[in-house]
């Protein structure tokens, strides 16, 4: 999954891809790359955040989504706005991959009444404050019984199962070692019976183990990714499309062989 952020604070690339022209372009070149899916976002999740208005999410989306209109692969849209969704999924968004997972009045109706995906994703707390003391007894349980009670209200709104993917919010209301902890035990996620998304590509808790700032975390968001899609990830989000792409074909070579 190739990212696209049409925003000017995203925590890496927020303002290089700021305005549609670039976005596409940016986006066609992650297809050119070897995206097999690209996720499209106009509201910065980074911590500490400020949500912006639903009008002005859609200002920078659309243009994009109708850009892109034509594009071999499918389109996710990173949104918690229910009324975004819908306007998006009518411009052709083939998924929605929402950090709240459709926890908002309406979000669960608005995808339901279409044969779109839905990524659900967990977080603690919300973008602005989710960092300042995040607490768990069990990380890996709290997460996977989220997902789980999730996984049932889309069940009860009519989502089908085939439609959901599961995203354990790497960075999202998490220290370093809870990260660590849900990567190593990635398997009790995939135990759910959904794809699993894997976000790690340039992160901060990347930075905090190698101690390098976002530019030069390449080498650890691949890492990452490898070790991610070992512990049963089926989707990886990243920035970084052909250096990721290089690094799995030789993990799909060493695992095909007798």
């Amino acid at each position: 999954m190739g990212v696209v952020n049409v925003t000017p604070d995203s925590f890496y690339d927020g303002g290089r891809h700021a305005d549609a022209r670039a976005a596409i372009a940016h986006a066609r070149r992650l297809v050119e790359e070897g995206a097999d899916l690209l996720d499209v976002g106009g509201e910065s999740s980074r911590r500490g955040a400020d949500p912006v208005a639903p009008d002005e999410e859609l200002r920078r989306v659309l243009p994009v989504l109708d850009g892109l209109r034509g594009v071999d692969v499918p389109i996710s849209v990173d949104t918690a706005k229910p009324e975004v969704m819908r306007v998006v999924l009518e411009h052709g968004a083939a998924m929605i991959n929402d950090i709240t997972a459709l926890a908002s009045p309406g979000a669960l109706e608005s995808v339901a009444r279409t044969d779109a995906g839905v990524c659900l994703m967990h977080m603690q707390g919300r973008p602005r404050t989710m960092q300042a003391d995040p607490v768990y007894a069990d990380v890996v349980a709290e997460v996977r019984d989220f997902l789980g009670a999730r996984v049932a209200a889309c069940a009860a709104a009519g989502i089908a199962r085939e439609r959901i993917v599961l995203d354990p919010g790497f960075g999202f209301g998490k220290t370093v070692d809870h990260n660590l902890a849900l990567l190593a035990r990635l398997g009790d996620i995939a135990a759910l019976g959904f794809p699993v998304l894997a976000g790690w590509s340039r992160k901060s808790s990347l930075g905090r183990i190698t101690g390098r700032p976002a530019d030069d975390r390449l080498a650890a968001s691949v890492a990452a990714a490898l070790l991610a899609v070992q512990h049963g990830a089926r989707i990886v989000r990243v920035h970084d499309v052909v250096a990721t792409r290089d690094a799995l074909a030789v993990l799909d070579a060493v695992q095909g062989r007798p």
